[in-house]
């Protein structure tokens, strides 16, 4: 999801100092922590939202509708897509707080698609419920394997998100849940990435020495582990339904 606070003084994405091989100088990997958007899962082409959300109000859009809406929605702000182009004044305190209160996450969200007049009753409270649903998001091909080898090898697995909603029903659906050991989640911890509180807690929840921890994701503020002093993995984008390069993790957290 779109990171609450921007980042420190991190290494930027790609950079020796960001993206740290733990077998030379660290110990071994005891435990991976991903990100969840943009990580492990992507969200639904935009046109593909928005045809569904419409659809779960009792209308049918034609495609070129769809694509105008789904524009203009991408430029007022999604979850899970690009950062808004503004952030209206009367949203601005929902805004701030999106990724720590369940109900700033959804006021902010549902607030931004009101800016797009769509003539839909009840649109904009549609297309965030279709974010809350499995079928709003798809896992990258690789997620499933790399989980897999990593609950295989004994390495411990959790998942850390800024975010206002729960992801465990989005892993049950997809028959993940079972390989991951411990969700971290900014409304319930009350900590954003990058701050390094959310990482540690991470950590202890899982019962590793940050030392001992791999942090994946694809922002600068993933990256923001390095300061809790847990080794980083920054992944490149990839579009939905393309594998976004998790192998890598399994040449970093198992042994050779």
């Amino acid at each position: 999801m779109p990171d609450h606070a921007e980042p420190p003084q991190t290494p930027p994405p790609g950079s020796a100092e960001a993206v740290a091989a733990p077998r030379a100088s660290r110990r071994p990997v005891k435990a991976v922590l991903f990100d969840f958007h943009g990580t492990l899962a992507q969200v639904e082409e935009p046109r593909q939202w928005v045809l569904e959300a419409a659809a779960a109000c009792g209308v049918s859009l034609d495609r070129v509708r769809a694509t105008s809406l789904a524009d203009r929605l991408l430029t007022a702000g999604r979850a899970g897509g690009p950062l808004p182009a503004r952030v209206p004044p009367r949203l601005a305190e929902l805004w701030a707080d999106r990724d720590l209160y369940p109900h700033a996450h959804r006021g902010a969200y549902t607030g931004l698609a009101e800016t797009v007049d769509a003539g839909i009753e009840g649109f904009a409270d549609a297309l965030y419920e279709r974010l809350l649903t499995a079928e709003g998001w798809l896992p990258y091909p690789d997620t499933g394997p790399t989980l897999s080898a990593l609950r295989e090898a004994g390495v411990r697995v959790g998942v850390v998100s800024n975010i206002g909603f729960d992801l465990r029903p989005l892993f049950d659906a997809w028959g993940l849940t079972e390989l991951v050991d411990a969700f971290v989640l900014s409304y319930e911890v009350g900590r954003c990435k990058p701050d390094p509180a959310i990482f540690l807690r991470a950590c202890g929840m899982l019962g590793v020495d940050p030392e001992q921890t791999l942090m994946v994701g694809d922002t600068p503020a993933d990256a923001g582990a390095v300061a809790a002093g847990c080794a980083v993995l920054v992944l490149p984008a990839a579009d939905p339904g393309r594998e976004n390069g998790l192998g890598a993790v399994l040449d970093l957290a198992l042994p050779a």
